[in-house]
């Protein structure tokens, strides 16, 4: 398909966006709204592109989005399957089909996830890529919003990320996990043989991560599971916390829960956060 209806797509998007309530999307309401629905900043944000974009968009200008930004622009305005395949087709490009991964959220999952406020969660998909989180997950692992979309993936940061992990594992337990991960991406090729997203990121990880490679030239499968995990907080410092994994049925997503023991050091850091959010501790030099 080649032909993009922008003006029919702008009408859509905007019709969308003003459905969507900031609770919908898991974002604080705020007390200065003047008109119903998410902003364009908001949009911008949870799908990972420019303001100037969703204008451009919402005008019916600009060029012939790709499938990976329509992908992002759905989840962010949490479009069911209908709406979400309408919106690929008047921007000419053909929909997701079966056979593919599962990249929305069902609205259970969603709520559940708005729910959890008092824990890090967040939603992977069958090939990790980071889903949906809320906002003490972003305020332990960082802002995910910040990475364009298609390095919003777990196993994209593992192994080519430039930015440093604040994950840290002995060496013998980093060489498990990552042939554990390694392995779960073979399982879900083997589910998903046909899908072209997981089959450029399988390309990638191995063209550009020699170690992942070797990995992969193992022909292991493998599968994720609970762990202890040790992470290295930029203004709290070490947090050990609890990692339990909840599969979605059907879908091939997983919900991570993070979690620590009452009454411990890094039970009382998650709380600093839940106050804290994204804010710095650190004073800003003037």
């Amino acid at each position: 398909m080649e032909n993009v209806d922008r003006a029919e797509l702008a009408t859509v998007l905007r019709s969308a966006r003003s459905r969507l309530s900031p609770a919908d999307a898991g974002l604080p309401a705020g007390s200065r709204r003047q008109v119903p629905g998410l902003r364009r900043e908001e949009v911008a944000s949870l799908a990972g592109v420019s303001v100037d974009y969703i204008v451009r968009l919402e005008q019916g200008r600009g060029p012939k989005p790709s499938s990976q930004v329509l992908g992002a622009l759905t989840r962010a305005l949490r479009l069911p399957d209908a709406d979400r395949d309408l919106v690929f087709r008047l921007a000419g490009s053909e929909p997701p089909q079966a056979g593919r991964i599962p990249m929305l959220i069902r609205p259970s999952v969603q709520r559940l996830l708005d729910r959890l406020t008092d824990l890090p969660v967040m939603v992977l998909s069958a090939k990790s890529d980071v889903l949906a989180w809320n906002p003490l997950s972003a305020a332990l692992f960082g802002d995910f919003s910040a990475y364009p979309p298609a390095q919003r993936n777990v196993l994209w940061q593992r192994f080519l990320g430039t930015a440093p992990t604040r994950i840290v594992m002995s060496p013998d337990r980093a060489e498990d996990t990552a042939a554990a991960c390694v392995g779960s991406l073979r399982a879900t090729k083997a589910d998903y043989p046909d899908d072209p997203d997981l089959t450029r990121l399988i390309t990638e990880l191995r063209t550009g991560s020699e170690y992942f490679d070797q990995l992969w030239r193992t022909g292991r499968s493998g599968s994720l599971s609970a762990l202890t995990k040790t992470i290295i907080h930029p203004e709290l410092g070490t947090l050990t916390l609890d990692c339990d994994t909840m599969l979605v049925p059907d879908s091939g997503q997983t919900v991570l829960i993070y979690s620590a023991a009452p009454g411990t050091p890094t039970a009382s850091a998650l709380e600093l956060l839940r106050v804290t959010g994204l804010e710095s501790f650190t004073p800003t030099a003037e």
